[in-house]
């Protein structure tokens, strides 16, 4: 009774407090997440050298669609299932978490097969090298396999932490993401298993995350489980995915970024004195540096959404509207702090990754500086766009999803590189950031307006 009453005061509890209840615990899940990647990438950079850390970059697509389809079911599941709260519709919502369970396994194998069978194929469109493709072979094809255990332990983390209880979210990912760091060094240097040991460290991590998601089932606060609700259903499943929808377009997004930028830079970096390796590097290391910012973003978002997605339900605008706005401010005072790491420390950073010659830090440095100038304003769009998922307007969601990255990015990513070389591909970067503010201030604008007419 006591956690059934914590929920429903998403609807009394100052606004502040409750943000930083929900939004702290998701912060740490979402950089917990991140740092599978990044921890991989700084050993294998000191262990294995820069051909590792571009075998990385290689399978960070692969990575990144399985995030996707992940998050689609589970923050799909948990806006879904949190409306469904305020609404007081608790038939629904049992449903709801069976469906999707289901669709999370499901999704799991369909990809790990598809991915281990067509591995090489795959990786070429991913843009592996010649040079790197046995390394991203023995990297890319472990984690393959530990696919349906990356996909639960991300996607369920969404449906516990719309159940109420982002601690225990915070806690099951955190737990994988200790061991594989421990795992790491082990695996890598203890028994000279080099980048396949880092994929094995990152797999068992996964496996023990989802162990954890698991024993969940028994501990939900608003239904109680059963194998019944397994039972797929058309028209919660497609709500579901619906809810879902711009989670898996930014997360798609960001891959598809990553297959072109991968190619474009392999394809003009070797008409450039830089060579195709140490671009396809490079690009791996802003990303998931990058990553660490994006992520506490998204955990400010993710936290606020069951605050919107119960107070929209409920009717409570005015509480609407004081989430956005401080969810807002917090991801500005992030964004600025990261904007002033990446512009005044770039070789600082860039040295946790290993060492390379001049010219690969002088690639590194420019990268750092030009392709992340906007960051300031990524926290105002991505805060947007949970914003409309949370309040179930998947429309505008998925606009502001593939605004910066699809139809801003990859164009520019396309054409500049013609008169620019490779800098071109950088400079496509912060053009694509100013050009999907001002679409967000745009439809952020019309909402605010309807909502206060409301």
């Amino acid at each position: 009774m006591e956690a059934k009453e914590e929920v429903h005061e998403l609807g009394s509890i100052p606004v502040k407090k409750l943000l930083l209840k929900f939004s702290i615990p998701c912060i740490i899940a979402m950089l917990v997440s991140a740092l599978y990647n990044i921890v991989d990438q700084i050993f294998i950079g000191q262990g294995v050298g820069y051909f590792g850390n571009a075998a990385t970059s290689v399978a960070f697509p692969l990575v990144t669609i399985a995030t996707a389809l992940a998050l689609m079911i589970g923050d799909g599941g948990g806006a879904f299932f949190s409306l469904k709260v305020g609404e007081k519709d608790k038939d629904a919502t049992g449903h709801i978490v069976g469906n999707a369970i289901s669709m999370l396994v499901i999704a799991g194998v369909v990809l790990a097969a598809i991915s281990v069978f067509f591995l090489t194929d795959i990786l070429r469109l991913f843009g592996a090298t010649e040079a790197v493709m046995p390394y991203a072979i023995d990297y890319t094809g472990i984690i393959a396999i530990g696919l349906p255990f990356a996909m639960f332990s991300t996607g369920f983390n969404s449906i516990i932490r719309a159940d109420g209880n982002p601690k225990y979210a915070m806690i099951a990912m955190l737990v994988g993401a200790v061991l594989n760091t421990v795992l790491d060094p082990i695996f890598i240097f203890g028994l000279g298993l080099g980048v396949k040991g880092a994929a094995y460290a990152t797999v068992i991590g996964q496996i023990v995350s989802t162990v954890l998601a698991v024993c969940y089932l028994k501990k939900f606060n608003q239904i109680t489980f059963s194998s019944k609700l397994l039972k797929l259903n058309g028209r919660i499943a497609m709500t579901t995915l619906s809810f879902g929808i711009s989670s898996l377009i930014t997360q798609m997004s960001i891959a598809v970024v990553a297959i072109c930028t991968n190619n474009v830079l392999t394809k003009y970096g070797a008409m450039s004195v830089y060579g195709s390796e140490i671009p396809l590097s490079i690009f791996g290391i802003v990303t998931k540096v990058n990553q660490i910012m994006l992520s506490v973003l998204l955990g400010i978002a993710v936290g606020a959404q069951p605050i919107l997605g119960f107070n929209y339900g409920a009717g409570q605008l005015k509480r609407v509207k004081e989430t956005v706005k401080t969810a807002l401010i917090a991801g500005s005072v992030i964004a600025a702090a990261g904007f002033v790491c990446f512009e005044f420390f770039p070789k600082q950073i860039t040295s946790l990754f290993g060492s390379g010659d001049a010219l690969y830090q002088e690639f590194a440095v420019m990268y750092f500086r030009i392709f992340l100038a906007g960051c300031m304003l990524n926290a105002i769009q991505i805060i947007c766009t949970i914003f409309f998922q949370a309040i179930g307007k998947p429309m505008q969601s998925g606009i502001l999803s593939l605004s910066r990255q699809i139809i801003f990015y990859i164009p520019g990513l396309y054409i500049l590189p013609h008169f620019f070389g490779v800098k071109g591909a950088i400079y496509a970067g912060p053009l694509a950031d100013i050009l999907s503010f001002i679409l967000t201030v745009i439809l952020m604008k019309s909402q605010w307006k309807k909502m206060s007419a409301e």
